[in-house]
């Protein structure tokens, strides 16, 4: 079972910290003046970072070459240090193994604090001078704009591009990473969805700022996964010794995939498979909870594994996955539905879980049962990317 061992979290740490005070000093904000500039200094600074990233990428891609299984970590010099004003861990957020329970921990208490901030009317000035850049290459709705939120909320601004599939260079041909070195030169931290697999790790080797994967393909949502353990542990209560039913498209879905890789640091946990055959889950994430100890189990059950689980985390068959196999897209949906009959089944203190959007698999009249988590589960994504943006750009 995985806790907060080296063999299940990969710390990247950033081999060149630029404070928040030089990097004012070497450039005139945009914000408050005609001009902007961005010294030589601080150029060739992020030069240098995105030279370390990439090379530590490569080595963690030579490791995973070795063992596909165990993603292993980097060797660190000293522990963790968790200290106000002390610098973040990770380089970038890129995929759920980066993660041990220690920075987990760690973040949800940021998390928290960030509740506080956005209940306060007068909001928070703690990134003001930054900006972030959202990359979309695929729709989004709560993802694009709660960190658009978490930006603006913590006193920063933003440049978005909602379709940069079609209404960016990409279009005529750029290359990622020719892209992610344009668009660094204009911000402090990029937030990027991409319709590949593995495309977040390429732009993190080509950056020299922090970048955050928003969803690559069906490869992983990291930031969704976050915020997932966040709402369990805040509706629960507790994270280890659950049950947790993952139901719909687990082949296609990526936070189902990012959620799986962190249930697996926490002690006796249990995990359900519920799925189409034709969408089951990939033998990837069932090799790794299996060697990291992880109980799993397949069922096509619904109403058997929603008695007996503390989480039914109900996801949509991705028709986009299907391409022009819709035959195979209307075969799977509409299997599994969480309905009144369902929660009938499901104990008092269980919640119901939904990255969202929903289509049909959760009924309408699940809304008003207090179990329905999903609505809170969204909001909860604000603090989990206030406390990220926040940790990447100016640390603990």
């Amino acid at each position: 079972m995985a806790s907060s061992s080296s063999c299940s979290s990969c710390m990247l740490h950033r081999g060149l910290f630029v404070p928040k005070e030089i990097e004012n000093r070497n450039r005139v904000s945009m914000f408050n003046d005609k001009s902007f500039s961005v010294s030589a200094d601080l150029a060739q600074s992020r030069i240098l970072v995105a030279d370390q990233k990439s090379m530590k990428w490569n080595q963690t891609q030579k490791f995973s070459l070795k063992n596909p299984i165990k993603c292993r970590a980097l060797e660190i010099d000293s522990a963790p240090s968790f200290t106000v004003g002390k610098k973040f861990q990770l380089d970038d957020v890129i995929e759920a193994q980066q993660f041990d329970r220690d920075i987990l921990n760690a973040i949800f208490k940021v998390a928290r604090e960030m509740e506080n901030i956005e209940k306060n009317s007068s909001g928070s000035q703690i990134l003001k001078g930054y900006l972030m850049a959202t990359l979309f290459y695929e729709p989004s709705t709560r993802t694009r704009l709660s960190f658009e939120s978490a930006m603006k909320r913590l006193g920063g601004e933003v440049l978005t591009t909602e379709n940069a599939r079609e209404f960016s260079s990409a279009a005529k041909g750029e290359t990622l990473e020719d892209t992610i070195r344009t668009v660094e030169g204009y911000s402090d931290i990029i937030v990027m969805r991409h319709f590949e697999s593995g495309a977040a790790r390429r732009a993190a080797t080509s950056a020299g700022i922090p970048i955050i994967n928003a969803g690559d393909g069906p490869g992983q949502h990291p930031t969704q996964a976050l915020l997932d353990v966040y709402t369990i542990e805040r509706e629960i209560g507790k994270l280890d010794g659950i049950k947790v039913g993952l139901v719909g498209d687990l082949a296609n879905g990526r936070t189902v995939r990012s959620l799986a890789y962190l249930l697996a640091k926490y002690q006796d946990v249990k995990i359900y498979f519920v799925s189409p055959d034709i969408v089951k889950m990939k033998d990837d994430i069932k090799e790794y909870l299996t060697s990291e100890d992880v109980e799993w189990e397949e069922s096509d059950d619904l109403m058997e594994v929603a008695s007996k689980c503390d989480v039914v985390y109900q996801t949509r068959i991705q028709r986009e996955r299907f391409g022009e196999r819709i035959d195979l897209y209307e075969e799977a949906r509409g299997k599994y539905i969480v309905d009144r009959d369902v929660l009938r089944v499901m104990q008092k203190h269980a919640v119901v879980m939904h990255p969202l959007p929903r289509l049909d698999e959760i009924a309408v009249d699940v809304d008003a049962d207090p179990r329905a988590a999903y609505f809170r589960q969204a909001k909860n994504g604000l603090y989990i990317r206030m406390a990220l943006l926040k940790l990447l750009l100016v640390g603990w």
